[in-house]
């Protein structure tokens, strides 16, 4: 089998996960074993006492993992075992985008920049997608056969060099570049069993400011985000599982940042473009939404604009009182997140897998020299 016969191939099986993740809203908790509307996060490379029974809360639907979480491929298994006995309807998710955003390193396969797979289309575009098929093969069957879920990947976002928060985590500046780039990654998480999450609705990657550590501002107009950022989602929705907000202004569209954004996220990503998977917000905890409130008015504003699921990582303090105000609100999970689950994936061809990592290291190593 050829790498664009593979590609089809992983293509097909994307659309097929991704028809299954359906989302809804906020809504009352009646019985279903969804997973819960908060992702959390733990402290280290073992689950503690305290964090297993944090885990356990109705509340709870999700871990995200941090590079302070792991130490070698087998203690992450034993990690992922331990979360899932603790709470088997759990999500397990990472961020393993590659590049500078890859969390597990030592004993996993080195995988390039987003940007660099921009780079090498640009030079040969069958070439191209052959190989972002690859790296979302190799960086999804990686991260499955560790008993993680999803990474949240792949971003969506344009490429600007200005752009510090985002920058070679993106594609391509053209949005037909990065939907084809993402379509051929996309297949090749599915193949491994993985549904995509594209970010960061409606795009990141055109302000300058990080949103880890203030809010920025996108004060483009109407017909500008239209033309450019919002088309790497509407030619992807239908490929993917679910999609994670920004934590991004744009004034001349919504006074809300969009993690807040009833337009944004039911008029235009729900009505608009008619995305049918599950909406995962951006960690609120970030500094850019602390002025929205206090970490329950946080999680009620996102849930009651239209997020799924959101996430509350790095502050303890914050985690606990959100796992409390949902608990009291009984609030429950979308029934679409449990389609975020991985799936047994396609049985690998030993000679396509050994081909596959060469070309993802390969890649990895000439960028990385090249930097």
């Amino acid at each position: 089998m050829d790498r664009r016969t593979f590609t089809r191939l992983g293509l097909g099986a994307a659309a097929a996960l991704a028809s299954g993740c359906m989302g809804n809203r906020m809504q009352t908790n009646t019985g279903e074993t969804a997973p819960g509307p908060l992702m959390v996060d733990l402290r280290g490379t073992e689950l503690e006492s305290d964090e297993r029974n944090l885990l356990q809360r109705p509340s709870v639907g999700g871990v995200i993992l941090f590079a302070r979480n792991y130490r070698s491929p087998a203690q992450l298994r034993e990690l992922t075992a331990a979360i899932r006995e603790s709470a088997p309807r759990l999500l397990i998710a990472v961020d393993q985008e590659g590049g500078r955003v890859q969390r597990f390193i030592e004993g996993f396969v080195p995988l390039p920049s987003l940007r660099s797979l921009g780079v090498a289309y640009e030079r040969d575009p069958a070439e191209g997608l052959a190989l972002a098929a690859d790296c979302g093969w190799v960086m999804a069957s990686e991260l499955v056969a560790a008993g993680l879920d999803f990474s949240f990947a792949p971003v969506l976002d344009r490429y600007d060099p200005a752009s510090p928060a985002i920058g070679e985590r993106a594609f391509a500046a053209e949005p037909g570049v990065i939907a084809s780039l993402a379509g051929a990654y996309i297949g090749g998480m599915a193949r491994a069993g993985m549904a995509a999450t594209g970010k960061h609705f409606p795009g990141h990657g055109m302000v300058a400011a990080d949103s880890h550590l203030e809010l920025p501002v996108d004060d483009r107009d109407e017909e500008e985000l239209r033309a450019g950022d919002l088309q790497s989602f509407l030619q992807c929705h239908e490929l993917l599982g679910g999609i994670m907000s920004a934590h991004v202004v744009y004034p001349r569209m919504s006074p809300e940042a969009a993690t807040f954004s009833s337009f944004w996220l039911n008029d235009v990503l729900r009505g608009e473009i008619g995305f049918k998977g599950v909406v995962f917000s951006d960690d609120l905890s970030m500094e850019a939404v602390r002025p929205y409130g206090r970490i329950e008015r946080r999680v009620e504003r996102a849930l009651t604009a239209g997020i799924d699921m959101v996430l509350v990582c790095n502050d303890r303090r914050a985690t606990r009182r959100a796992v409390r105000w949902l608990d009291r609100q009984n609030v429950a999970g979308s029934p679409g997140l449990q389609r975020m689950r991985a799936q047994p994936p396609l049985a690998p061809n030993s000679e396509q897998w050994r081909k596959a990592v060469e070309s993802v290291s390969s890649l990895h190593a000439a960028t990385s020299t090249q930097s």
